[in-house]
Parts: structure tokens; C-alpha cells; sequence
């Protein structure tokens, strides 16, 4: 699905339909807006069921101020308005209330980005508008003058969250970054301490260039190749779904021969990715007109240096980051299912990762599966990609059965003597 070739009525629409089955708007809040290069202003309606909405229910204001449609524009309308006029560059505007931000928002605070690497740079400084009666243009003026400071991402005190992009896809993108970061946030907080990254580490981050390869057009893609590309394009599709991943985050890869392996494209929305844009990679050459993730060249030195897995993947599941933004570890002594699909999970400072990503590979064993990258990632290897997949969910389910716990009076892990006994049993590798 190419979604830069969507009306914006039907884009509209199917990012609502995102934002309410995933729970972060009710059915009378949130709406959406695009400016069309005509300079008309597509919107979502008021007093509409967003659980039911159709193209046919969304409105254009013309650039002359009359209305074409089946019903109002949202009353919020006045802000959208307000958001355009002010800043020019802005095509898409999102508002929503996902429980989080409204969270931050009533307590008069914002999400820290600085928690995660990639934060900073899709949503920037984070603003944030003193309360106004929804729909007047008293607030309208109160957000627009947050967006004039150049921020794309504002907090609505005791309301909501308004993001703003070139397109709806980054608006949403900036949108759903920001309430996975809170979500973290508040995880975090009942953790324990907040490990935010240093100035200098977060300048070490945005340092890091993309693996640039040279090109090549594939003699062919064999049925063993397109076979791959379709179980990938599942667990992708699964894992969004599950909110194991999020917009453009998550990189997926299976080796398809020894020296030939697949992965996720740079920058392409997780929900919508199609087979044809997984990305080939040969030796050390890239498919040809493709961008593969930012990960390829630390996907390369772990197939390379282990012949025994098959598959990785790198995700930021919610609860398993709660923990990777604190100084606490997660002990995966939960459950034997645990123990047998994650082992130990080694931990890695992201700064000493960017430094030495050989010093990261070199620690990836069959008793070691799973690395956690401080404020940065999980990342899960297998001999198959379901494998890979299954510990990426594991992980997460053990992170939030360990929090959950917490309210139950603590931790009571499997004892070493037990886990002993696990590896006898189920003959694990040392």
C-alpha cells in the first residue's frame, strides 16, 4: 500500500482507524487534517463514531472558507486552521488523547526523549499549551504559537497531544513516538531510576552514518526468497499488531543463503510495508534501488560471525524498555519458558555499543540469544525467524509479568539450582 498515492479522505480515515483500535482515542475524540497542494483543508468530522468512520464522512474546507461534505468539520477545526496559517510547511495535523499524554498533560509535564535515542530526532523539543476550551480560538491561538517556535509535538494542558508533519504518515509517526515514549515513562518510573542519555551520548547517536552499499539486480528471486519475504512480512505485520513495534521502528531480517540475507527497508511504516520492499542483501551489495535499515551493517557482522542464526530482530517492546531506560535488569528466572527461550539476557550500554558494535556481536552466543542495548533496543536472534519473533515476545511478556509482580510484593525468581535443572532438562547449550 503506497500511501502517498492515498486520497486524503481514505488516509484520513485509515489512520483513525488505527489511532482508535489501538486505543488511543475514544470515539468522539481526536481528529485529523491535511492540507492539499491546493491549499484545502481535508479534515475529520465532528459528532462521528471514529470506530465506524468512512471516506465519505470526512470534510473539505476549501481555500475559499466554504464546506464540502456530509457533515461539519471537527470542532476543533479553528486550531487546525490556526497550525496552517502559522506554519506553511506543515501539511498534516494529528490530535488525539492517548491515556498517557493525557496523563503528562494533567500533571503539567512532558515525556523526557532523551530517555531513547531515536526520541530526540523524530519528535524534537516537546511544547506545550496552557488550557483553553476545546474548539475555541482562544486555544487555537495558544497551539499555533507553541508550532511558530518551530516544535512539531505539543502537549494540550488537561486535554491532549497535537503533532504536526509534511505528510499525516510523520505526523502520526511523531505522534505515536511521543505516547510510546510516556508509556516508557511511566513504566520506568516504578522501575526504578531514570537513566536518561548524556548530551554527549545522544550527539554519539545522531553521529552514526548509514552503511552505504554499493548496488545489484538480483539474477532472480527464488521460491525459497519469496517464501522468506511472505513469513516476514507476517511477523512484521503480527508484531505491529501486537504493539511490539511501532510506525517505523522494528527491523526484521532472515538469512535466505549463506552469503544472502533480507531486511527491513529505512523509513517505511511497519504497518503497511510491502514484500517487494524487503531489501536484499549479498555479500556487500544492496538490491538495487533499495534502502535497506539503519541496522544492516550490524545485521552483516553477526551473520558473519555466527553461522548458527538464522534471523534478528531489533524492537522496542514497551515493558522491556521500561527497564532498558532504568538501571534495573530483567531477570528472565520467571518461568521455565522463560529461562529456555531467553537465557540470561546480556545487557550493553548503547555509548559502548556505537563505540565497538564488534564488542556487541562478540557477546551473542546460543546461550545468549538476547541483548538488551540501554536506551536503545532489544534485540532477539534465532536458528528461525519464529524463534527470533517467539523471544522478542517472550521478553516482553516477562518484563510485564516482573512489573506486575512488583505489586504483589517482589520478585521471586527460580532459584539457581532450578535453572540448573531447566538446562539438564531441556539440554540447553552452556
Amino acid at each position: 500500500m503506497n500511501l502517498n498515492l492515498m486520497h486524503p479522505r481514505d488516509l484520513i480515515t485509515l489512520i483513525m482507524k488505527r489511532l482508535y483500535g489501538y486505543g488511543m482515542t475514544t470515539t468522539s475524540g481526536g481528529n485529523l487534517s491535511i492540507m492539499d497542494s491546493d491549499g484545502n483543508m481535508w479534515i475529520s468530522p465532528g459528532g462521528i463514531d471514529k470506530g465506524t468512520l468512512r471516506p465519505e464522512d470526512i470534510v473539505c474546507v476549501k481555500k475559499d472558507g466554504s464546506i464540502e461534505g456530509i457533515h461539519k468539520p471537527s470542532s476543533e477545526f479553528p486550531f487546525h486552521r490556526h497550525i496552517y496559517q502559522i506554519r506553511p510547511d506543515v501539511k498534516a495535523v494529528l490530535h488525539a488523547h492517548p491515556a498517557a499524554l493525557v496523563a503528562f498533560s494533567i500533571a503539567k509535564k512532558t515525556p523526557n526523549p532523551a530517555l531513547l535515542t531515536k526520541a530526540p530526532g523524530i519528535c524534537g523539543k516537546i511544547g506545550f499549551a496552557e488550557y483553553e476550551i476545546p474548539g475555541s480560538e482562544a486555544l487555537g491561538n495558544k497551539i499555533s504559537a507553541e508550532f511558530e517556535k518551530g516544535m512539531n509535538c505539543i502537549l494540550l494542558e488537561n486535554h491532549g497531544v497535537c503533532c504536526s508533519g509534511k505528510n499525516l504518515l510523520e505526523a502520526f509517526e511523531r505522534f505515536e513516538t511521543l505516547d510510546y515514549l510516556a508509556r516508557i515513562e511511566l513504566k520506568a518510573m516504578s522501575i526504578g531510576k531514570l537513566r536518561p542519555l548524556s548530551v554527549e551520548t545522544q550527539n554519539l547517536a545522531r553521529s552514526i552514518e548509514q552503511t552505504r552499499l554499493a548496488e545489484f539486480m538480483p539474477a532472480e528471486h527464488t521460491p525459497h526468497e519469496c517464501e522468506l519475504r511472505s513469513d516476514m512480512m507476517k511477523l512484521i505485520n503480527r508484531s505491529y499488531n501486537r504493539m511490539l513495534s511501532f510506525s517505523t521502528d522494528g527491523t526484521f531480517s532472515v538469512r535466505v543463503s549463506p552469503n544472502q540475507f533480507l531486511i527491513t527497508p529505512k523509513g517505511a511504516d511497519r504497518m503497511n510495508v510491502r514484500e517487494d520492499e524487503l531489501v536484499l542483501i549479498q555479500d556487500n551489495y544492496c538490491e538495487l534501488h533499495k534502502t535497506p535499515s539503519r541496522a544492516v551493517g550490524l545485521f552483516k557482522m553477526i551473520y558473519d560471525a555466527h553461522p548458527w542464526v538464522n534471523a534478528i530482530i531489533v524492537s522496542k517492546p514497551v515493558n522491556v524498555m521500561g527497564f532498558a531506560v532504568t538501571d534495573q535488569a530483567i531477570d528472565s528466572r520467571t518461568i521455565p519458558e522463560s529461562y529456555i527461550l531467553l537465557r540470561d539476557i546480556v545487557n550493553v550500554d548503547c555509548a559502548e555499543h556505537y563505540r565497538d558494535p564488534a564488542a556487541t556481536v562478540a557477546k551473542i552466543a546460543p546461550n545468549a540469544p538476547v541483548v538488551m542495548l540501554r536506551n536503545d533496543c532489544l534485540l532477539t536472534v534465532g536458528s528461525t525467524l519464529l524463534q527470533a519473533f517467539d523471544r522478542l515476545e517472550v521478553a516482553e511478556f516477562c518484563a510485564n509479568s516482573l512489573l506486575s509482580s512488583r505489586r504483589l510484593g517482589g520478585v521471586k525468581p527460580i532459584t539457581e539450582t532450578q535453572k540448573q535443572d531447566l538446562i539438564k532438562a531441556f539440554n540447553l547449550p552452556e
